[in-house]
């Protein structure tokens, strides 16, 4: 069976979105005000509600923890050894530099859940919650690590522990898990609640994500088509050849690998803007990752299915 109208189907909603809220910010609809209380309460509120749902509530015994786990950390730190080593044929300062290694390593969360959902549906959803409770600390570590070595960033051992005990995606991934275990689950009526608060995650989401993207600042076609390149096609890559040798089991690597193709995000332009990295740069950088997936994310899929 071919595949590929079932990815177009499940991609198409999820873009479309993207552009509609892009297309709703350039016109000015509803307001500049808007789009960041939007993202805030998206980031805040609603995606970890739908993070502690998916997680108290999944059979983590039937998922391969230890595996996934293995790979991500693998694959994190081989692409930071790789971008090191082609730091050289880049020749970029250590702001710019950092914004490149911003652009290979984030994801954009938003996306990924949403892609999990419509292509792996609900166990698929769980799965990535899980990749993300693992991969998001870790990135954050990374990424403020490299500001401060090379963009003079001031970001202290006890400010990054700080950061990564307050972020809510964090929490929320922890929490989940913590009820799971526990064995309470989602009690006093929360079910319902945080169901209906996960609805609205991701179209909100999505549709931030598209008004997130800017258009100006793409002067640097070579090192923004080297950075898309290594996020969009070498990351995937790598991520499919440590899960063959990991074997963490289809659905997960279904989803590994899947994340690993995906476009950054826009937490990496606050970033840079708070420790001194290029923000115009990883601005550009994203904004053509997301363009680009229109047609890298499908074909990544393909493969996997």
């Amino acid at each position: 069976m071919n595949p590929l109208p079932l990815i177009v189907g499940a991609l198409g909603p999820i873009f479309a979105l993207i552009l509609l809220g892009l297309g709703l910010r350039r016109s000015g609809f509803p307001g500049d005000g808007f789009w960041p209380a939007a993202e805030r309460l998206t980031y805040f509120i609603l995606f970890p509600a739908l993070l502690v749902q998916r997680l108290a509530l999944a059979r983590l015994g039937d998922y391969a923890v230890g595996p996934v786990a293995a790979v991500i950390v693998a694959m994190l730190l081989g692409m930071t050894a790789l971008v090191y080593w082609l730091r050289p044929w880049l020749k970029v300062d250590g702001p710019a530099f950092t914004s490149v290694y911003q652009g290979v390593i984030r994801f954009n969360t938003y996306v990924g859940l949403a892609v999990a959902l419509a292509m792996f549906h609900a166990e698929g959803g769980t799965v990535a919650a899980l990749v993300m409770a693992i991969m998001i600390p870790l990135i954050n570590v990374l990424c403020v690590l490299v500001l401060n070595a090379h963009a003079g960033g001031s970001a202290t051992v006890a400010r990054i522990a700080r950061g990564l005990a307050t972020n809510p995606l964090i929490v929320a991934c922890l929490t989940g898990i913590g009820l799971n275990l526990s064995g309470i689950g989602l009690p006093w009526g929360s079910a319902a609640v945080l169901e209906i608060l996960a609805r609205a995650a991701l179209p909100l989401g999505l549709l931030a994500v598209g008004a997130g993207l800017r258009l100006e600042g793409l002067r640097r076609p070579g090192l923004l088509a080297a950075a898309s390149g290594l996020k969009l096609l070498v990351l995937p890559a790598l991520a499919a050849g440590l899960c063959w040798v990991a074997q963490p089991g289809r659905l997960e690597t279904a989803v590994l690998v899947t994340f690993a193709a995906l476009p950054g995000a826009s937490t990496a332009y606050i970033l840079a803007r708070q420790l001194g990295g290029d923000a115009p740069l990883i601005a550009a950088i994203v904004t053509v990752e997301t363009a680009a997936a229109l047609a890298t994310l499908p074909a990544v899929l393909v493969w996997v299915v």
